[in-house]
């Protein structure tokens, strides 16, 4: 049985390749899987937010698997760390499942016109508590470097769970730390709590690996694909099972996130660190605000606030506008270093075949 019913014309058709696009090359980029951008999008174009999740994470299994294997080849992996993150990443993702599926029984028994209102509501809230104390802490972070001339990410949590040694402690030797099992174990929980809640783990498990575990920012952005993979398929799993994927969604998002994850896969190599963190910190805190804009239509739809019903469609526009402003801006700025990077690469190499050539054209005149 149909839980919701929505047109995919040709607009919605190339809005949602676009939104994968985006979506993919901020993936490579920042190693948050794009569903943070993805999934609000597929929302203001009418999809239903646990279809939009749901539809998401599935998609976020295929493209997770050409990221990782990206920077795997990069050496930016840590499958270690991602094994044991996986443990309860997937106790994490079935508890969010859990919990969209039972706000969908109630809301349809007690009133078929909420019954998306309700989760689209939960969805936002979600999205909108967790990743703005994420952003905020990036750009207070980011901030504090640039005023004691340092470009790294501050290693003060890290620097102190080490001390409290709590045992057993892990090595790791790709991303060279070491960590406690049970630290590992907890942010393993919330990545994958997100990532089936709203399809965003990245933005718990990148953050974490750099300043909770104290990997490199391009390690912890490999890690994280190599983990979405596997969460991913595990998430897809139990969404189809509660009916709550739409294949279709997948496909399109496929067709554009493909093509995005190389370009921003390739943009770590070229782009410094510091930018990676403000680029990100930057473009989560405008689509938090693009989710708060359209959360007073859902509190309408429950019946909690009273409004015209014809501002809807404001609200919807304002979210919609302001978040792809924010992702196109974000690709756009991570398409300019790509393409800086490599014109830059073409006239080195123009200048190592041409300068032999001249020689030996000088010797041959001379001769």
């Amino acid at each position: 049985m149909e839980l919701f019913s929505y047109p995919l014309n040709l607009a919605t058709i190339l809005q949602v390749v676009l939104l994968g696009f985006i979506g993919g090359t901020l993936s490579g980029f920042i190693g948050s899987g794009g569903a943070f951008f993805m999934t609000p999008g597929m929302m203001n174009l009418g999809v239903p937010g646990v279809i939009a999740v749901g539809s998401n994470i599935t998609h976020k299994f295929g493209k997770a698997l050409v990221g990782s294997r990206r920077h795997g080849e990069m050496g930016n992996v840590d499958k270690k760390m991602g094994a044991f993150m996986l443990i309860t990443a997937a106790v994490g993702i079935r508890l969010a499942v859990w919990i969209n599926s039972a706000l969908i029984s109630n809301a349809t028994a007690g009133n078929a016109a909420r019954k998306g209102a309700a989760t689209d509501l939960y969805i936002s809230v979600v999205f909108t508590s967790i990743l703005s104390v994420v952003a905020i802490s990036m750009l207070r972070d980011i901030l504090g470097s640039s005023k004691s001339d340092s470009a790294g990410p501050s290693q003060q949590i890290s620097a102190y769970l080490s001390r409290l040694r709590l045992f057993p402690m892990i090595h790791f030797p790709v991303s060279d730390v070491k960590v406690s099992l049970w630290v590992v174990l907890t942010v393993g929980l919330f990545t994958g709590y997100l990532a089936g809640t709203i399809g965003v783990g990245g933005f718990i498990g990148v953050p974490a690996m750099i300043y909770v575990f104290g990997m490199p920012t391009a390690v912890a952005t490999g890690t994280e694909l190599y983990l979405a993979m596997f969460m991913g398929g595990w998430g897809a799993l139990n969404y189809v099972f509660e009916g709550m994927v739409d294949i279709r969604l997948t496909m399109l998002l496929f067709l554009g996130s493909l093509i995005g994850v190389n370009i921003g896969a390739y943009g770590t190599k070229v782009v410094k660190e510091v930018m990676i963190r403000l680029v990100t910190s930057l473009i989560i805190l405008l689509c938090v605000l693009s989710r708060a804009i359209a959360m007073p239509m859902y509190l309408r739809q429950l019946g909690w606030v009273q409004f015209n019903p014809a501002l809807d469609s404001y609200f919807n526009g304002a979210s919609k506008i302001l978040l792809f402003v924010s992702g196109i801006t974000g690709a756009l700025v991570i398409l300019f270093y790509v393409f800086r990077a490599y014109i830059d690469r073409r006239r080195v190499y123009a200048t190592i075949v041409v300068e032999p050539e001249a020689k030996a054209s000088a010797q041959a005149g001379g001769a």
